[in-house]
């Protein structure tokens, strides 16, 4: 891992794993404010077939403690693409309900709340590099790419030696 990595994950995770531990310490004031969007977000869940608890509190902790365990994770490197992956996802819909920047009315706060909805959506950004970051190792679409364009060629090939063999045992019948 390059020193780059070992210093910006951390540095990524932190805002998780702080923010997630004051969410659960103030659950029950983070669900009244998670509540317009686990209202509208349930039910399209419950439609689908996803099991899914209805009380915005035990969303919110749930949510938070997703948050920790993927903050975690990234933090120490252990799976990083899928637990950056997992952190953009989570923070979508905690930025839905936290920084509704719409909806205030005085203006030094709607400016407060856009901020913070926009730097919300800065990192999902920078944790969708990250869940695409390979390392500098070929991706899976790479590996693929190559993978068919290889196979092709030894396919190739082994068209080609057939051919030259049966040219060979022809000669040697006739």
């Amino acid at each position: 891992m390059t020193v780059s990595r070992l210093i910006a994950r951390p540095m990524l995770a932190s805002i998780f794993v702080v923010g997630a531990a004051t969410a659960l310490k103030n659950a029950s004031a983070s669900a009244a404010k998670a509540a317009p969007v686990t209202d509208k977000v349930v039910p399209l869940a419950k439609k689908a077939g996803v099991p899914i608890p209805e009380n915005p509190e035990t969303l919110v902790k749930i949510n938070a403690g997703v948050q920790i365990a993927a903050g975690l994770a990234l933090a120490t490197g252990r799976a990083p693409r899928l637990s950056a992956a997992v952190l953009a996802a989570s923070l979508i819909p905690t930025t839905a309900a936290g920084h509704r920047f719409w909806e205030v009315q005085d203006p030094a706060q709607r400016t407060q709340q856009k901020l913070h909805f926009f730097k919300n959506v800065s990192v999902v950004g920078g944790l969708i590099i990250a869940a695409g970051d390979t390392e500098g190792k070929p991706g899976v679409a790479w590996r693929a790419r190559h993978g068919v364009r290889d196979a092709r060629r030894e396919a190739k090939r082994l068209a080609h030696d057939a051919r030259r063999e049966a040219k060979l045992a022809r000669a040697r019948i006739g």
